[in-house]
């Protein structure tokens, strides 16, 4: 019981003190836009590599169950 108590004191510290980091600065304008003039975001270069990495970890926890119902 304690232990829980613990994570959740924790959990609630950790995403407490990180809402500053969702904000973004915006321009100084009367328009009050978040839209400035940097380019965007290239994120889907690595879009691939994220969807290996999710195969690989559903295909280890598949083995891991299959490992367990062959052991019982």
């Amino acid at each position: 019981m304690k232990n829980n108590i613990l994570k959740f004191y924790i959990a609630a510290v950790f995403f407490c003190s990180t809402m500053v980091l969702f904000a973004q600065p915006g321009d100084n304008d009367a328009g009050g836009g978040l839209e400035g003039n940097d380019p965007p975001a290239p994120i889907d270069d690595y879009v691939w590599v994220l969807a290996l990495v999710g195969l690989f970890f559903v295909f280890m926890k598949f083995r891991a169950i299959h490992n367990k119902n062959i052991q019982v």
